[in-house]
């Protein structure tokens, strides 16, 4: 079992809130109040969860600067009105981001009962597969 200290705690839970305001504003034909809530939500609660000098180390380092750029330029696009170009640029941002964790991921589901079948179908497999793969580790 993880033990979580209390700020990390308030942090899963800021988090969480994030990613529910942004997947139901995006439902909600990409409201730009509730993404910009859960894009607010979303990066103060990763700052919660790892730490401040900890997120601003991951955010800012060299070789993550265009990520860095478009994640956090989808959130300003978001919050100065034009929701779905700063969520295709912010889904960019993250996919460069965060793919270091993606064969991770992957290797995860695939343990899932349900999900694990659903990736290991053959038209399915392959793309995931090709998808996992990266040779820039975070």
């Amino acid at each position: 079992m993880i033990s979580l200290t209390d700020s990390q705690k308030i942090g899963m839970g800021l988090t969480g809130f994030g990613v529910f305001f942004l997947f139901f504003g995006m439902i909600l034909f990409f409201d730009k109040a509730l993404l910009a809530i859960g894009n607010i939500f979303f990066v103060v609660g990763l700052a919660f969860v790892i730490g401040l000098e900890r997120t601003f180390r991951f955010f800012f380092q060299k070789h993550k600067m265009k990520a860095t750029s478009f994640f956090l330029g989808g959130i300003f696009v978001v919050l100065i009105g034009w929701p779905i170009i700063g969520v295709i640029l912010e889904f960019y941002g993250f996919f460069l981001l965060f793919r270091g964790f993606f064969p991770v991921v992957v290797g995860f589901i695939r343990r899932i009962p349900v999900l694990g079948y659903l990736l290991n179908l053959p038209f399915i497999s392959g793309y995931v597969d090709k998808m996992s793969e990266s040779n820039n580790m975070v």
